[in-house]
């Protein structure tokens, strides 16, 4: 979805008329989850506008808890500083009908911030959202993230109860896992996209001020809704998935997996089928990517995945999960040429995937190894879908 947005992100004009601004995303708040919201539906594409109620970033006086978030709000206000500059001298266009009070403004950037603003009343127009600055000024938007006081909120939308997005532990006795759509920043827990969703409630997104990634994941998730004319209810999980994934937002929260790990997209897109499981120890996930695989760990996930699984698991009991056997079952499930496979493995094993041990088909995997190879040739993640609930649709 990443190259997809991009394809059609040139110039996209911003058109002010009367009093009313149009835009696809609005995000309203002023701590981490507006800035990273606004800021992810901005570079996944879509004209977003983030109404801060502050001023401007001081990065001087950022605390020293927040110091992690330093490189990300450098890059914000570097946009929003040069979006500044482009807009202090719009090129107004004629208007072949000679209607009065329409302004084109060039703005490539596609993201607008309007600091030191409050407002007075959200409410629904059409399928998207009015949100009033004054009595005759306001901004319109397909999506709505709201990521601000909820007293405040409340009294603007004339609503009795508003809840944030809630976390889930990373368990393995249910399947919602396979629904993330970020993890947090401590702790073995996750945000599946269908808690982020408010019932009832399309193209409306609440977030607590103070979450940075469920920020990214409201902000990927408004711009699909607005880039493919969609309600928010009819979000596509996996590309929702993906679209975070490209720009490194993990959504499994393994501790000893780094973004800097060069196979750590195809262990975050095994993990999160659950083929390969993480080890939960004192609330903190570890994929453990050295340790060797065991055939009982990743017999039944892959299984529940492939109906031939079955037939191949019955058929080899009870054996090392070497190179060898693993792509006999890559090869059977997925109806691939052994030797073609062979060849294939052997060419990428240290040249592409980076492995630091040698190629042999009697060495038992490592978890990191099979996820790479899982993750290559069956494509489990990007191929096979699941509902809401996690559960694998086959």
């Amino acid at each position: 979805m990443k190259r997809l947005f991009f394809v059609f992100a040139f110039i996209i004009p911003l058109v002010i008329h009367a009093q009313t601004i149009k835009t696809d995303v609005i995000v309203i708040g002023n701590g981490d989850a507006a800035y990273a919201a606004s800021f992810q539906a901005f570079k996944s594409g879509v004209k977003t506008i983030l109404l801060n109620q502050k001023e401007q970033l001081d990065l001087s006086k950022m605390p020293e808890n927040k110091r992690a978030l330093l490189p990300f709000y450098q890059s914000f206000l570097k946009w929003e500083t040069e979006n500044a500059k482009s807009l202090e001298t719009p090129k107004p266009k004629p208007d072949k009908k000679n209607r009065a009070k329409v302004t084109v403004v060039d703005s490539t950037l596609l993201l607008d911030v309007i600091n030191n603003t409050s407002y007075t009343e959200i409410k629904r127009s059409g399928n998207g959202w009015e949100v009033k600055l004054t009595q005759d000024k306001s901004i319109k938007a397909k999506v709505l993230v709201l990521a601000d006081n909820r007293e405040k909120l409340l009294a603007a939308l004339k609503i009795s109860t508003l809840n944030p997005a809630s976390l889930s532990p990373l368990n393995y006795s249910e399947n919602t896992y396979r629904t993330t759509v970020t993890k947090v920043a401590s702790g073995a827990s996750f945000l599946s996209l269908y808690s982020l969703l408010i019932p009832d409630q399309e193209n409306l997104l609440y977030i607590a001020n103070d979450q940075f990634e469920i920020g990214q994941a409201a902000g990927a998730t408004a711009a699909y809704a607005t880039f493919f004319d969609t309600k928010t209810s009819l979000s596509n999980l996996k590309s929702i998935q993906a679209e975070l994934l490209a720009y490194k937002h993990a959504l499994m929260p393994f501790e000893d997996v780094k973004t800097t790990d060069s196979n750590w997209l195809a262990i975050q897109k095994i993990g999160i089928t659950g083929i390969i499981k993480a080890e939960i120890k004192q609330n903190k996930a570890y994929f453990n990517p050295e340790k060797e695989v065991t055939y009982d760990e990743i017999r039944q996930p892959i299984k529940d995945y492939y109906y031939k699984a079955q037939i191949w698991f019955d058929d080899h009991q009870h054996i090392p999960i070497n190179l060898e056997n693993t792509i006999s079952m890559v090869c059977y499930v997925g109806n691939k040429s052994v030797d073609a496979t062979k060849a294939a493995l052997q060419k990428k094993w240290n040249k592409n995937y980076r492995f630091n041990s040698r190629y042999e088909l009697k060495k038992v995997l490592t978890r990191r190894e099979l996820a790479v190879i899982i993750n290559d040739f069956l494509e489990t993640f990007d191929k096979v879908n699941v509902d809401k609930t996690g559960r694998v649709i086959r």
